[in-house]
Order: structure tokens, then C-alpha cells, then sequence
């Protein structure tokens, strides 16, 4: 038992017996985390107004806290980010990208910078996508990246204001990839102040992570915000703002890149502010699936 869950057990003992619940043992961390939102543990004949499951996330020692990393659940919602391979998935991942909604359900975003080398650079060869990537497993398959599209702004000069990539991936035993797994929309314009999400690839682990907090203006293109243990492979990590939990869909804002190809610093990250040049970046990746 780590400090930090020793800290969190001794706060909820404490409010426990303030409500009229001393005793009672305190559920393991993995059994809180795990509940669905929707269950509930049955308050005991003794303490109608038990700790439900509900009751136990809702206690503020459990709360992450903005700007800190954590490691999330594998849910509907995580399952739409995942790890960007090499050699067609049999190599390292390097980078992280999202599915964002399309006409033909078969774009995912990322950073240009995961997609081709930018000023001097060419474009990267037999990449794929492995959604939902999870301790060196690919529960929702792995999807080879069949076209890439970045603004010509990145290839001709490095432009970290186009840092924004899209990526075309082929059906997986004959289906496309939003309909097995839903989409994120795609959102531009909606100003730099937004509390996002983001969740991403770290190179040196096999487990997503995830921080929220939010964001603020770096300069005109850009946007910034603070998150602990955001290393190298989490470049394209979506920023999901505005999350329905009933569609359990949000829109993705952002991605890390841009200014310092996204931080050099693992703490503090950057992403190009998505502007109408990067909503034409996206029509344009939009007319090219199959």
C-alpha cells in the first residue's frame, strides 16, 4: 500500500465514521475505480446512507487532480485513442492518434509530425493503428494507416502552426473503424480557454495515461496547457473538450504538437490552435477515404 491510498484510506475512515458508517471496510482502490457509472453498492440495513460506489468516487480524496497524470480505465470512450505503430504494428509505437468522425467513418488524427518529417523530411512508411493498445495487446485490432495528410505549410517549412495530421486507415475484416468503435467529432474555432482531456502513448510504457485540465492562449496559433508525464510517444494525443457522458463523445480540440513539436518539457504541452486552416485540413483528408 503506497502513501498516497494509505492517505485516502485514513480520509474515508474518518467521513465514514462521521456518517454513521465506522466499521464498514473500506473497498479496494481497484473495485472503486473499476464500478460502472450507473452501480451502487446496497446500503446495509444498519446505515441506510452507506458509501455506495457512486458515493466513494465522488469523495474528494479520489478526485484526480488537474494537471496530474493517471493511468484511465479500458472504456468506450479510451478505446477511440491509441498507439501509432511502425512496420505495420510489428514495431515500436511512437506516437498516439484518435478516431475523429467522418462521412466514411475512417480518419483518425494525430500530429503531422507522426506522419511525415516535415522541412527536408518525406512522409512515414507502413504505419498502423492499435486502438485501445493496452499492455502489448490490441483489443480492438490493428488498423494499417493506408493515406496521410498534412498541410503543405509542415512540409515546406516546419510550420508548427500546421502540426496537425490526419490519417485514412483500410477496413479491419470488413468493417470501418468508427462504426466498430464510435468517433470523437471534430471541433475548430472554439476559442483557447476549453477544460479538456487528454489521453496518450507514453514511448517507454504499454498503458495509456490521462490528465485533464485546462487550457490557455500561448500565442496566436497556439495553444497550452500543464500535465504531468506527457514524454515522447504522446505527441497527436487528442484534447477532448465539451464530453457528452450520454454519448459518451466529446470533440477533439487539439493535439500535442506545434510549438517544440508539442513541449520539451514532459509537464507542459502545446497544440496548433485549429483554426479554418485546419478545418480545411480536415475537409481536405475528408475527400480522400475510399
Amino acid at each position: 500500500m503506497n502513501q498516497r491510498f494509505a492517505v485516502m484510506v485514513a480520509v474515508l475512515a474518518v467521513l465514514a465514521a462521521a456518517s454513521g458508517c465506522a466499521g464498514r471496510e473500506v473497498p479496494a482502490a481497484g473495485s472503486m475505480m473499476s464500478a460502472s457509472p450507473s452501480a451502487s453498492a446496497t446500503p446495509s440495513a444498519q446505515h441506510p446512507q452507506g458509501w455506495s460506489a457512486a458515493r466513494m468516487r465522488d469523495a474528494h480524496p479520489f478526485r484526480h487532480q488537474p494537471g496530474v497524470s493517471h493511468t484511465p480505465p479500458p472504456t468506450t470512450a479510451n478505446a477511440r485513442v491509441g498507439a501509432v505503430f511502425s512496420h505495420d504494428g510489428t514495431g515500436d509505437h511512437f506516437c498516439t492518434g484518435s478516431v475523429v468522425d467522418s462521412p466514411k467513418k475512417s480518419i483518425v488524427i494525430t500530429a503531422a509530425h507522426c506522419l511525415h518529417g516535415g522541412k527536408g523530411g518525406g512522409y512515414q512508411t507502413d504505419l498502423a493503428f492499435v486502438p485501445g493498445y493496452r499492455d502489448g495487446q490490441a483489443p480492438n485490432g490493428t488498423w494499417k494507416i493506408t493515406k496521410m495528410i498534412v498541410d503543405d505549410r509542415w512540409t515546406q517549412s516546419s510550420d508548427p502552426a500546421f502540426d496537425v495530421g490526419f490519417a485514412v486507415v483500410d477496413k479491419l475484416d470488413g468493417k470501418r473503424i468508427a462504426d466498430v468503435l464510435g468517433a470523437n467529432r471534430f471541433g475548430y474555432n472554439v476559442g483557447y480557454d476549453n477544460h479538456v482531456k487528454i489521453t496518450g502513448y507514453p514511448a517507454s510504457g504499454e498503458d495509456p495515461i490521462s490528465c485533464a485540465n485546462t487550457t490557455v492562449k500561448f500565442q496566436t496559433d497556439q495553444m497550452k496547457v500543464d500535465c504531468t508525464g506527457y514524454s515522447g510517444g504522446t505527441s497527436g494525443s487528442p484534447w477532448l473538450a465539451n464530453f457528452d457522458r450520454t454519448t459518451r463523445t466529446g470533440e477533439v480540440v487539439g493535439v500535442i504538437g506545434g510549438y517544440q513539436t508539442g513541449g520539451d518539457t514532459d509537464d507542459i504541452s502545446y497544440s496548433p490552435y485549429f483554426n479554418d486552416a485546419i478545418k480545411s485540413l480536415y475537409d481536405k483528408a475528408v475527400s480522400t477515404e475510399g
